[in-house]
């Protein structure tokens, strides 16, 4: 990056995400549910708050972002649906710090954005080698889990259209109507969804109990992420944890060209289960 680029601050205008997931009974987008463990109201999902931060970051790193970028944001601040956000984004020598606030300045998320491979320094990397790591046992709500793949690759496809109705900045390239890209390029939130599918089949957990985002990572390995298209989703598990009011996981995900083999992108996610919210914990 050029010491002119490195000096870029970029502040989005104010938009209002929409909350995707509020029929979902029982959910933490559920405004009954959110409301009885604390929350405002049924809560906007944080993948779909990094949609938001795709126009400066390809303000600062151009369409190369979508091949070979990072997003890695962790979730601050709940917000409602139709709430007012807007992002902001500062560039760096090897990576942007990027934060989004509400009307209030409230601080609704913060992480790091960079291009051109790997970064070992993102904010989720760095909050993961911070994290205390506890033994299974210990656990209730996540008791079944171990620290391993969790089973086989299995073939994934997804499709944004619906999404597309309600994001908060369309691309071109979201309709496949960027000629640099070969189809219709998925934005973060569709992108999470798609990570998230394997999540659903192998996730077993002892009861119910509400569950939230509380960190993502994506990183373009060969992007980008294309719709209806199958990809073979690899998934492993790396931390388990806990404090005084959630027990939490980590784990990782990588998408790959089902013929080929060649990986396309990763996710790391950091999975936060409220104990209030599971029998478990009366």
């Amino acid at each position: 990056m050029s010491q002119a680029a490195e000096s870029v601050e970029i502040s989005g205008e104010f938009r209002r995400p929409r909350n995707l997931a509020q029929e979902i009974k029982g959910s933490i987008h559920d405004d009954a549910t959110a409301s009885k463990l604390g929350f405002r109201g049924g809560t906007v999902a944080g993948s779909v708050h990094m949609d938001q931060f795709v126009p400066a970051l390809l303000e600062l790193y151009g369409p190369d972002w979508f091949r070979r970028g990072t997003l890695s944001l962790t979730f601050k601040h709940a917000t409602v649906d139709n709430e007012a956000v807007r992002v902001f984004a500062q560039a760096g020598e090897a990576r942007a710090r990027l934060w989004m606030e509400n009307e209030a300045g409230d601080t609704v998320g913060e992480g790091t954005g960079s291009c051109g491979g790997p970064d070992p320094q993102s904010e989720v990397r760095q909050r993961l080698e911070g994290q205390g790591i506890v033994g299974a046992e210990t656990l209730r709500i996540l008791g079944k889990l171990k620290l391993a793949p969790m089973g086989e690759d299995v073939i994934v496809s997804a499709s944004a259209t619906k999404r597309l109705d309600t994001i908060t900045e369309p691309l071109p390239a979201y309709e496949g109507k960027d000629d640099q890209f070969a189809g219709s390029v998925l934005p973060p939130s569709a992108c999470v969804q798609l990570f998230c599918s394997v999540q659903r089949q192998r996730l077993d957990l002892d009861g119910p109990a509400v569950g939230l985002y509380g960190a993502i990572e994506i990183e373009y390995i060969d992007g980008p992420l294309l719709a209806d298209t199958e990809y073979s989703s690899h998934a492993r598990i790396l931390a388990l944890s806990e404090s005084p009011k959630t027990e939490n996981l980590w784990w990782e995900v990588v998408l790959s060209d089902p013929v080929s083999g060649k990986p396309v992108a990763r996710m790391l996610q950091y999975l936060r289960f409220l104990k209030g919210s599971s029998k478990l914990y009366g």
